[in-house]
């Protein structure tokens, strides 16, 4: 895995809905599409596609292809990735 760039997580996250979809659509732990967050977020699914883009491409969540859907689950490694190199962040001043 390429390592995560904290700014782009920050860029990622700086956007309410993006925050929205991460913390509450993704809090059940499971894969979901493109549809089912839309439908959930009461959004069009251009725009759910369009966060989850965003999210996916700072490394917060992955994507896998089953069947015709894509399927999104938070990406465990890269957060805790982030996570520690914020709590260095913390630490080391």
């Amino acid at each position: 895995m390429q390592q995560v760039d904290l700014l782009d997580v920050f860029r990622a996250l700086a956007n309410e809905n993006r925050q929205e979809i991460l913390f509450r659509v993704f809090s059940d732990k499971e894969a979901h599409s493109v549809g089912e967050i839309a439908e959930r977020m009461g959004i069009a699914q251009s725009t759910a596609s369009e966060h989850l883009t965003i999210l996916r491409k700072a490394g917060i969540l992955q994507s896998e292809k089953v069947d015709r859907q894509v399927r999104y689950t938070v990406n465990k490694k890269a957060v805790n990735e982030v996570l520690g190199m914020l709590q260095h962040w913390l630490t080391c001043c």
